[in-house]
């Protein structure tokens, strides 16, 4: 074992362990979050533009943070999203797009409703109010769904709350900027019901996976020094018997 190339490979076993040890504690750094958001931080509102930027993904802390804003309706983008549950209920959110500076906009979920026709219903009495002038929302800021396809029998319907799928269907959006999470308002107009959106659930400042793989690393670490010695020993035992066996023959 205390030959040249089996020094040399223990010495590459060192710097392989290194590595694996240094990505462990590299897992146990991010597990651990040492500045985790106090309880009920997401039920203090917000300036939305203190939260998250036009463009930009919502910090997974923030994912439903309460938020307020001012802009305005661009009529015409009234959208109704079907596939939403109020307290286990299935109905409709009525969407829109709310101008909050002269060339930026978020998607609004305005309020539910628990049929296509009160939710249509809601839509015209929207685009009749949408005179320009500015509102208030507040409300909980969202991640995006993302798109989905829609059924064959109606290419027209979505089933999922997607600023992206919605910016698809707006109107004036030419060198618009678009906030990628979306506004659930606290507040229903038009006939809806407000939107049943409780505080997210307050998340363990450990994450758990990330320690998972903090001992995978340490495991291979450990597996590094072991190959090296069960190829070292495997060697060492091939050699002694070699020696026996010629020292055998020799005296025979």
């Amino acid at each position: 074992m205390l030959r040249g190339r089996w020094i040399g490979m223990l010495l590459l076993c060192l710097v392989v362990a290194g590595v694996f040890a240094w990505l462990g504690q590299w897992q146990l750094g991010r597990a651990i979050e040492t500045d985790p958001p106090p309880p009920g931080a997401t039920e203090k509102v917000r300036p939305l533009s203190d939260v998250v930027a036009p463009g930009e993904y919502l910090p997974e802390p923030l994912v439903g943070q309460r938020v307020e804003t001012t802009g305005s309706w661009i009529p015409g983008d009234f959208i109704v999203v079907s596939s939403r549950f109020n307290d286990d209920v299935q109905g409709y959110w009525v969407t829109g797009q709310l101008r909050v500076a002269e060339s930026t906009s978020i998607a609004v979920a305005i309020g539910w409703a628990p049929d296509r026709e009160t939710a249509d219903a809601a839509v015209e009495a929207l685009d009749a109010d949408a005179d320009g002038s500015e509102v208030s929302v507040t409300g909980r800021i969202i991640s995006d769904e993302g798109p989905s396809a829609p059924p064959r029998d109606d290419p027209g319907r979505l089933d999922r709350m997607s600023p992206a799928a919605l910016l698809s269907r707006w109107h004036d959006v030419d060198q618009l900027d678009v906030y990628r999470p979306y506004l659930a308002s606290a507040t229903a107009s038009a006939g809806l019901v407000d939107i049943s959106s409780p505080a997210p659930e307050e998340q363990s400042p450990v994450n758990w996976l990330n320690i998972f793989y903090a001992a995978e690393w340490a495991i291979f670490a450990g597996f590094a020094f072991y190959l090296w010695y069960r190829l070292a020993r495997d060697a060492w035992e091939r050699e002694v018997e070699d020696f026996e066996d010629s020292a055998g023959t020799a005296s025979a």
